[in-house]
């Protein structure tokens, strides 16, 4: 029997287990053994081992639940302290145990591997080069919410094939075999480069401007020819706008992919036309193209719209590709002063380039010395530390084979480079059990803050050995904050924490939420990101994730959120009035739409959401034996209903009387963020008075919303509001849910069992300044979770 295993192993780990062994018969199997399984959970067939990641878990979980007194259940008689000391102490000796050994042997993280993000900004900064890589990676597995997780990454043939491909792209693009492209200018006017796409008969030439109303128009013979940096400038002006500025997107396609990418959003005056500037990196056979943004419209599509606001378009001036300097700094970060040059007439056709009529390569006198030196040169960057000479001497041998096969100077230095570039050195963060060294400590800060390597200043305090010093790791962080490259943490840390990776995964019935539209999409994500940057910047508490008397606001937003007073583009911190719903990271329209499936919104996975990732207290998966589905909804009128019928089954009632009251709490808000009274339904007769952005709805109102709950401690709120007040009496659990968060984004691993006197010392050394959210980053980065592997 495994009871006589578990014995064995607690006996030889010093632990005496027989007391809890009993205990666990006589408790626990009653209702958890092979038979009755209630809540889908079995206890009769726990793994003796406790270093098992899964055994590891469940025997967590075991603790918890007895620590916390959730188990024995309510209508089952109660442990005596005494006893569940017992139980308790059992498991916590022998969890301590098995964590202390796998610390000991290969420290509390794995070895991890750069994700598809950090491995392309690695290469930009690398290389010094933009362009797209992480296309070509397969997706990134998630473990503990995190793709960063090293338990759940892994090399196979594939991945090592498409490394191969992209450090193809990364050197073609670094390594210019071309004369300096011409810079060129074309300036399209209104009267004979202007093509709507569509809707051709609302485009009006004024005399003066061509206007456009609520169709994407392109410009006439023009296509990008090669791929860089350009300058593109919109001469333009509000027409019949009443004042007010005409906001448009400037976008760009690929027209044989249909591939489309909008660059942002802009504002044309009311009247006096003005220049609109900005600069964009555009693809090869890139066409431009404009879309005016109307937040209400008519509904004549007359060809000559009389009183229609429109987009007047004077010109646009399309100036590039811009080439500061050259050859450029990608190519000097390889080749230093080595110099570019054109290849003779003569050469050329030994180069197997297609029909290329003109090649430029780098010329060395002495290409088995600049072989060495170029790839030596390299190697500490990519590395990340210095390198020995017999680790260099693997990637020059390659390199050097190849020019005595009779290759180039430039084929050689490639081999070496592609090698590095696919290298477990480069790929992987290598760090040693224990303390980490300087530069384990420098990769993983920069990861952590930047998602890409360090940048020389991180290198050198590493090299001088200054990172062991907490004033030294305190000012880094502080830098590494400051520095626009920690828009990296922001945006890939809250993609995941926050689910805002998921933006796209679903499209909003467009016959139930007519008002969706690409612009406030991106502002959602964007309200989000710059909420974040807030509390961080300022070091505001993180309670502000739950409630906050101010939001980051731009016009489309607040129009959306029915809030008066804010205009123009940009988002922007925005004081909210008391009678506001909105405030913190709950009742944000991303959130919401992230959690929602396009039609319907659904508490349970809102519930689960606010467990998982405000109060760190994730809901397991339905057991096997219960469908997705309700087991029995018939009768039932809403969503509330299948919800209690749910909670009447045993093995449903422990987790929906979590997860469900924060859900229901959220109903008010549809699946775009929105505040609704009633649900939107389809179906039945349409009323022509109903209007959304100037157009007639085909919905009509469903059933009203009961927003109200009774949370599993027994406490009553009626609508969100409510439910953020009693949220915000956990300030501990959320502080530590945000620690636990941070720790598994900085170090690839989420804290376990041992390590949580850890998270809460950290939780404890911020609670006088209000658990500000520089202040936990501060903590983090100087605890021994951080500095150790």
């Amino acid at each position: 029997m495994v009871y006589g295993l578990i014995s064995l192993t607690l006996a030889a780990d010093g632990i005496e287990p027989q007391g809890a062994l009993a205990i666990l018969e006589e408790r626990c199997f009653e209702c958890h053994d092979e038979t009755t399984r209630k809540g889908g959970v079995r206890l009769d067939n726990l793994e003796a081992d406790f270093s098992g990641p899964e055994s590891a878990r469940r025997w967590t979980a075991v603790y918890d639940q007895v620590a916390a007194a959730t188990m024995p259940p309510k209508k089952k008689p109660k442990l005596q302290p005494e006893t569940a000391a017992v139980l308790t102490g059992t498991i916590k000796s022998g969890l301590l145990a098995a964590e202390a050994k796998a610390r000991a042997e290969n420290g509390r993280t794995a070895l991890r591997r750069l994700n598809r993000v950090e491995y392309e900004n690695s290469v930009h900064d690398l290389l010094g080069i933009k362009v797209e890589l992480k296309e070509l990676l397969p997706e990134d597995p998630s473990s503990q919410g995190f793709d960063n997780s090293a338990d759940a990454q892994h090399i196979s043939s594939i991945l090592l094939d498409r490394y191969l491909e992209a450090a193809d792209r990364a050197l073609d693009v670094a390594i210019v075999n071309r004369a300096k492209p011409e810079t060129k200018s074309g300036v399209y006017r209104y009267d004979q480069s202007m093509i709507p796409t569509y809707l051709t008969k609302s485009a009006l030439d004024r005399g003066d401007a061509m206007v456009f109303f609520d169709n994407v128009f392109g410009l006439k013979n023009f296509k990008v020819d090669v791929e860089g940096l350009y300058r593109i400038r919109v001469h333009a002006s509000g027409h019949q706008s009443q004042g007010k500025p005409v906001y448009f997107s400037v976008q760009d396609i690929v027209p044989s992919t249909s591939i489309t990418r909008t660059f942002g959003y802009f504002e044309a005056p009311p009247e006096e036309p003005a220049v609109i500037e900005l600069t964009a990196n555009l693809r090869p056979s890139t066409q431009i193209r404009i879309a005016p943004y109307f937040f209400s419209v008519t509904e004549s599509r007359a060809p000559v719209p009389v009183a229609r606001p429109g987009l007047a378009v004077y010109s646009i001036e399309v100036e590039g590709p811009l080439i500061p300097e050259w050859p450029p700094a990608s190519y000097r970060k390889i080749f230093g002063d080595i110099p570019l040059e054109k290849v003779s007439p003569k050469l050329l056709s030994l180069f197997k380039r297609g029909n290329v009529r003109e090649l430029y390569q780098p010329s060395s006198n002495q290409p088995e010395e600049d072989v060495k030196k170029v790839l030596g040169n390299f190697l500490p960057r990519a590395f990340r530390r210095p390198v020995l000479e017999e680790e260099s001497r693997i990637y020059t041998d390659l390199a050097l084979a190849r020019l005595k096969e009779g290759g180039s100077f430039e084929s050689a230095v490639r081999v070496g480079l592609k090698a590095i570039l696919c290298s477990p050195s480069f790929l992987f963060l290598h760090e040693a059990p224990g303390p980490l060294d300087d530069f384990a400590r420098a990769s993983r800060l920069s990861y952590f803050l930047w998602s890409t390597m360090p940048d020389e200043e991180l290198f050198l305090a590493a090299l001088n050995q200054q990172l062991s010093k907490p004033a030294v790791l305190r000012a880094q962080v502080e830098r590494l904050l400051k520095s626009p490259k920690a828009r990296q943490f922001t945006e890939n840390y809250t993609g995941q924490w926050l689910g805002l990776r998921e933006i796209d995964a679903t499209s909003p019935d467009k016959t139930l939420y007519p008002e969706f539209d690409e612009w406030l999409q991106l502002s959602m994500v964007e309200e989000t990101h710059r909420f974040f940057d807030e509390i961080l910047t300022s070091n505001l508490s993180v309670m502000n994730f739950i409630q906050s008397d101010f939001a980051m606001l731009n016009e489309r937003l607040a129009f959306h959120y029915g809030l008066a007073g804010v205009k123009g583009l940009g988002i922007r911190k925005v004081a909210l009035p008391v009678s506001s719903h909105r405030g913190g990271v709950l009742t944000q329209a991303a959130i919401l739409k992230v959690t929602a499936n396009g039609t319907t919104s659904s508490p349970v996975i809102r519930g689960a959401w606010v467990m998982r990732n405000i109060l760190g207290e994730p809901i397991p998966p339905p057991p096997e034996s219960v469908p997705a589905i309700e087991p029995d909804i018939r009768g039932a009128k809403n969503i509330r209903d299948q919800l209690s019928k749910h909670r009447a089954v045993a093995e449903c009632a422990s987790c929906h009387d979590k997860m469900d009251p924060p859900g229901l709490a959220l109903e008010n808000f549809d699946v775009i963020g929105g505040w609704r009274e009633n649900y939107r339904i389809l179906g039945g007769q349409i009323k022509a008075d109903v209007k959304v952005n100037g157009r007639i709805v085909t919905y009509r109102k469903g059933a009203q919303i009961d927003a109200g709950g009774v949370l599993s401690d027994n406490t009553k709120f009626s609508d969100i509001d409510g439910l953020k007040q009693r949220l915000l009496t956990r300030s501990d659990s959320i502080a530590k849910c945000v620690v636990e968060k941070l720790v598994t984004y900085a170090t690839g691993r989420a804290p376990g069992f041992a390590e949580r006197e850890s998270v809460q010392r950290i939780v404890d050394n911020t609670r006088s300044k209000q658990f500000g959210l520089r202040s936990l980053i501060h903590e983090v980065v100087q605890s021994d979770l951080f500095l150790n592997k």
